[in-house]
């Protein structure tokens, strides 16, 4: 199959899942090209163009750090192609990490997603579902309230501060587009400049005030998705604690965590159980889930990570069950043709 993979810059980018995925998809054969969102090009009338950077095929690959290499070299190719010669768009740019100058960037892999999913392309995750998903945090509060802590959101001082006393003067204040754990702030009686905290994440727009819940001390839980369903391999799942660093309640790996294994307890099932339903609806067929103990805390459904993480618990690399998966929906979509819509494809086994 023909593959796309959109990231937000290609000469900025990391090791992690998108490249894993990328270099699993290279290992099996198929055609694999990377794009940064920048490199759409529109003409009315006409297939979106791409330019568009692929690995040789003949290059000596042995890791995902080595593709991730080669992508960045001078030897890797340069080549426009168009949507007509793909069978899969992989959206995986992430809208929040880009920086000031870049705004133009946010919304370009989702908008030009919908033009090339119009076009006939597979896209992954549905690019109508990531439209309505943008803020995901805002599309977590359309999930049932028994799997989530309580919360507002809003602009308003005076209500962060009600909110505040009615939860026992202690609460986590974040951004509600943000990622990465940058901007959160845990609140207690103790703290003197709440008043600065609140304007400070105000300057980024509106601000989710949420339920603290003791529990996150030991860190929370990544649930990667597929379909809905937890991945398995080998009799392992895709889950993984990320466990806080010394004096620090946020448990990103951008900010020093570190990875632990981790069961899937019932608590995490029945969160599993009541998000899969809109997920699978949506269309979302790649999406993060993060919980603490009994509690679903964020829902990340633009650029779901942490695999890179997997090996240091003991955990299988889980790339080819996702690739494996795409393979399927290729093969769905040319025996189907037009008669299974994106979203439904989206999620189908």
């Amino acid at each position: 199959m023909n593959i796309c993979f959109v990231l937000n810059d290609i000469e900025n980018e990391r090791y992690g899942t998108s490249i894993m995925i990328m270099k699993t998809a290279h290992d099996r054969g198929h055609d694999v090209y990377a794009m940064s969102v920048g490199d759409f090009n529109f003409h009315h009338g006409g297939p979106i163009r791409i330019n568009s950077t692929q690995v040789p095929k003949d290059a000596k690959i042995d890791t995902a750090q080595d593709y991730l290499k080669a992508l960045k070299n001078s030897k890797a190719l340069q080549k426009n192609i168009t949507s007509q010669d793909l069978d899969v768009l992989f959206i995986r740019n992430n809208p929040t990490e880009e920086g000031s100058g870049r705004e133009w960037a946010e919304h370009a892999g989702i908008a030009f997603g919908k033009l090339v999913q119009q076009q006939g392309v597979l896209v992954l995750n549905d690019a109508y579902a990531l439209s309505q998903a943008f803020i995901d945090k805002l599309y977590f509060e359309e999930l049932p309230q028994e799997i989530k802590p309580n919360s507002i959101i809003t602009r308003n001082k005076k209500d962060i501060l009600k909110f505040w006393e009615e939860n026992n003067k202690k609460m986590v204040l974040k951004p509600l587009e943000g990622s990465g754990g940058q901007n959160v702030f845990l609140v207690d009686e103790n703290q003197k400049n709440l008043n600065q905290i609140i304007e400070t994440i105000s300057q980024h727009g509106y601000i989710i005030a949420q339920e603290f819940l003791p529990d996150v001390k030991n860190g929370d839980v990544r649930i990667l998705l597929m379909n809905g369903r937890v991945m398995v391999k080998e009799d392992k799942q895709s889950i993984i604690r990320r466990v806080s660093g010394e004096g620090e309640f946020r448990s990103n790996f951008a900010l020093g965590a570190s990875a632990d294994h981790s069961d899937l307890t019932p608590e995490m099932e029945r969160i599993v159980e009541l998000t899969a339903p809109k997920l699978i609806s949506d269309g979302l067929f790649f999406v993060g889930l993060d919980v603490v103990d009994d509690k679903l805390i964020e829902i990340n459904v633009l650029s779901p990570g942490g695999m890179e993480h997997f090996d240091e618990v003991g955990l299988p690399d889980f790339t080819p069950v996702i690739v494996k998966a795409i393979e399927r929906k290729v093969e769905y979509k040319k025996l189907y043709g037009h008669q299974l819509k994106n979203r439904e494809l989206a999620c189908m086994e």
